[in-house]
């Protein structure tokens, strides 16, 4: 840890530099992280990154992350035993996933179709959502012209449609077996219809497997843990 910028060390004083440190906020990105972690089981330790004094546009955090957004991580034990840091929840699923040999399918193709999911989520699910969430809760509900929001519910509920057809007699995005694919996905859907409060403008009792398999990933011990890290405290 001795070689990383001190700037990030000071910020966030780290209690065991031999585990990974998670640099977040409980949002649906940053929950994807910690949710994986915990159902790895790795040790970590976790560090808030606060919005409201400003924490993602500090100097230490924009040493991770020069694009200012939650997650990162620092692993001190990454590839060929170096030290690394990783932004972006999806290519961070990804390594960790990589790292422990957990929640990624074993066969190749099984592996990309996992992926693709991944990528339906950080291409579609993610931004069609949170654009949905400006425009709906955020400072776009007092636009007195309609047209964008209306467009991300309607690209909302297509992304829904093609979530839920793809749900009907599986279990989890890839059939049996959980991953990092529902770990990307689940809190977005989480998010919509509690934090975001479109449950209803997005008619999203017309997706019942989706709401099925919800509730059962939202039941998950790991995933309760996840939702809360890191505390506000």
């Amino acid at each position: 840890m001795n070689r990383l910028n001190p700037d990030i060390i000071k910020k966030w004083p780290i209690q065991d530099p031999k585990v990974l440190q998670l640099y977040s906020l409980p949002t649906p990105n940053g929950v994807k992280v910690s949710i994986a972690l915990e159902e790895i089981g790795l040790p970590y330790e976790p560090h808030r990154v606060s919005f409201d004094t400003n924490d993602q546009n500090s100097a230490a955090f924009l040493a991770m992350n020069p694009n200012n957004k939650i997650p990162a991580i620092i692993d001190p034990n990454g590839p060929e035993g170096e030290p690394i840091v990783l932004f972006e929840s999806g290519a961070i699923l990804v390594y960790l996933a990589g790292k422990t040999g957990k929640l990624m399918p074993q066969s190749v193709a099984a592996r990309y179709e996992t992926l693709q999911w991944v990528m339906f989520q950080m291409g579609g699910i993610g931004p069609m959502f949170g654009q949905l969430g400006f425009f709906h809760k955020f400072a776009g509900k007092d636009f007195e012209d309609k047209r964008p929001r209306d467009r991300y519910v309607a690209e909302s509920r297509r992304l829904l449609c093609v979530l839920n057809k793809h749900l009907t007699n599986r279990d989890w995005i890839m059939g049996q077996e959980y991953s990092i694919a529902d770990i990307a996905i689940f809190p977005w859907v989480r998010n919509l219809i509690g934090f975001y409060e479109a449950r209803d403008l997005v008619g999203f009792d017309d997706f019942p497997e989706v709401q099925r398999v919800l509730d059962v990933f939202v039941a998950r011990p790991a995933v309760k843990r996840g939702l809360e890290i890191p505390s506000a405290s």
